[in-house]
């Protein structure tokens, strides 16, 4: 566990992975809730648990605003680009008919779903939504979604303790090795998706010509945010 002098690196970390999770281009590349439980099951006491709690709770109410600016900033054009697209548009459509039924309500309500909270700010202020409406969905959405992978961060470490005291070190590096597989398959699974081209490079087929690499869509976070 870590020590109290330890405490602000894990606030640091904290935020960033929540900021990253729920900004929008960001969340699909890092698995920020995957972090913030094993930061959160680093943690030892109330006090160092709260402040990283509210870390990830600032964090991810901060990453709600890139998307909730860029919204502002570019309308209905945010639709078609390209992190709206890598996502799915499909889910930026539910995210808005949420916010026509439900308003600022539906920046919390989505908090806890994947992929559409991601673009629900985004959506919120395209749809001008207003500010006054969106922070305090936003803030109360950030500190629910913080209450549950902090808190499950918190009851595995604690699981974890009265488990070693009742099978011993021996099984206990067995449930260990299954944790850290389980954590690795979590972050494999949040890997990029490579780019795939239509035609195969096995032998005899043509492989694809310069000009047609310089034509593959840019993945980066700039690349994805413009139309």
């Amino acid at each position: 566990m870590l020590g109290l002098q330890s405490v602000p690196v894990a606030m640091a970390a904290a935020y960033g992975f929540a900021f990253a999770e729920s900004g929008l281009g960001l969340g699909m590349v890092l698995p920020g809730e995957t972090a913030v439980v094993a930061i959160a099951a680093t943690v030892d006491g109330p006090v160092a648990t709260l402040l990283v709690f509210a870390a990830v709770s600032f964090g991810a109410c901060s990453g709600d605003h890139v998307g909730y600016w860029l919204g502002r900033t570019q309308g209905d054009r945010i639709r078609r680009s390209r992190a709206v697209a890598r996502v799915g548009t499909e889910h930026w459509d539910r995210a808005m008919d949420l916010l026509r039924r439900h308003g600022a309500t539906a920046v919390f309500l989505t908090r806890m779903l994947p992929l559409v909270r991601t673009l629900t700010p985004a959506a919120a202020g395209s749809s001008g939504l207003a500010y006054a409406r969106f922070l305090p969905a936003s803030l109360s959405g950030s500190m629910l979604w913080a209450a549950v992978y902090v808190g499950g961060g918190n009851l595995a470490v604690t699981t974890a303790r009265a488990t070693y005291d009742r099978i011993g070190p021996a099984t206990w590096w067995l449930v260990a090795t299954a944790a850290i597989a389980a954590t690795a398959w979590a972050v494999w699974r949040h890997r990029p998706t490579p780019i795939r081209y239509p035609v195969l490079l096995r032998a005899g087929a043509p492989r694809p010509h310069h000009s047609d690499l310089a034509a593959a869509p840019d993945l980066s976070l700039t690349g994805q945010l413009q139309p």
